[in-house]
């Protein structure tokens, strides 16, 4: 019995395995936007598409990231700038992208820009802090997405959409995973609406990586600044003591984040160049092994787990 089970394992494997391998033809050909390209995974994998003979239009937020990382490229390679919280200029680079890529459509659009400040304990935040992170990292990518619609359609191409772990399992307050769980839900019924049409949406669920939505840099002074305009209230019930705590929480979780980009662009040149893409990635070892099994678990052991792991208030029962 045992050894039919394992057969079978093994050959679902290897058919999974060659089935992936399926390359789509004419890659040289395709055009992908990509969202986000001043730095960390869209900046990456713009590189890495180049180097690959693709033709990239990539997005950035400042004209310095947009020199810079054609400095780094072929010519083959265009930039744009793009500000994905103003309708005005998602219209300007869908216009650019159509300009360019003519009646062939755009094959693939990645959405990759987001931010993860301002980031902290929900009462210390004000609906303009969650409005910020939500604006960007998921009105502003299916807004993008809305326009760029058509092009993709046309191409039968694919939608490649930038989640997190922090999409399946809520670790902090504010407006970063609250927009990742709204991610998930968009794709889901976007791959099911554009499934009739031949275009494939692909969620990518990257675990701790080294960028700028987990830099010490921009974490640690934004969440100092959300303590310092809490009320007076609030802070005696969380204390100066859970201020600490916390700020040493967020550098312990920058020191165990991932250096290697590649686990996650490797994810999404998959999506967009295998014939048989997955729907969901996980990348990153914690993805795999903690956050992804941990989603599955039932609230009254995930519950205790967290509260367990997690900081306590001063005045907490």
């Amino acid at each position: 019995m045992w050894l039919y089970l394992v057969a079978l394992v093994g050959l679902w494997t290897l058919l999974r395995w060659y089935r992936e391998r399926q390359v789509v033809s004419h890659l040289q050909d395709k055009y992908v936007f990509i969202t986000g390209c001043d730095s960390g995974f869209g900046n990456l994998l713009a590189r890495q598409l180049d180097r690959r003979g693709m033709r990239v239009l990539a997005a950035c937020l400042t004209e310095k990231g947009a020199e810079e990382l054609r400095s780094k490229t072929s010519d083959r390679l265009e930039t744009v700038i793009l500000d994905v919280t103003k309708t005005e200029s998602i219209v300007a680079a869908t216009q650019w992208m159509k300009e360019r890529v003519g009646n062939r459509g755009l094959w693939g659009l990645v959405n990759n820009a987001g931010i993860s400040i301002p980031l902290g304990r929900n009462e210390w935040l004000n609906k303009k802090d969650f409005a910020k992170v939500l604006d960007v990292n998921l009105l502003g990518l299916i807004e993008v997405t809305l326009n760029m619609l058509p092009s993709v359609r046309e191409a039968g191409g694919r939608v490649v959409n930038v989640s997190s772990v922090l999409g399946r399992v809520s670790l902090s307050g504010g407006g970063y995973c609250i927009s990742k769980y709204g991610v998930e839900a968009f794709s889901d019924s976007l791959r099911r609406e554009l499934s009739y049409f031949g275009v494939k949406v692909a969620i990518i669920e990257p675990g701790g990586f080294k960028t700028g939505v987990t830099s010490n840099d921009t974490l640690l002074p934004s969440v100092k600044m959300l303590w310092d305009q809490a009320s007076s209230e609030v802070k005696e019930i969380y204390g100066e003591k859970f201020l600490l705590s916390y700020l040493t929480n967020l550098n312990l979780l920058d020191q165990i984040c991932s250096e290697d980009l590649s686990l996650v662009t490797d994810c999404m040149e998959h999506a967009l160049t295998s014939c048989h893409p997955r729907t969901r990635y996980s990348a990153g070892w914690d993805a795999k092994l903690f956050y992804l099994p941990l989603s599955y678990l039932p609230n009254f052991l995930t519950d205790p787990i967290f509260y367990w792991m997690s900081v306590k208030p001063a005045k907490a029962l």
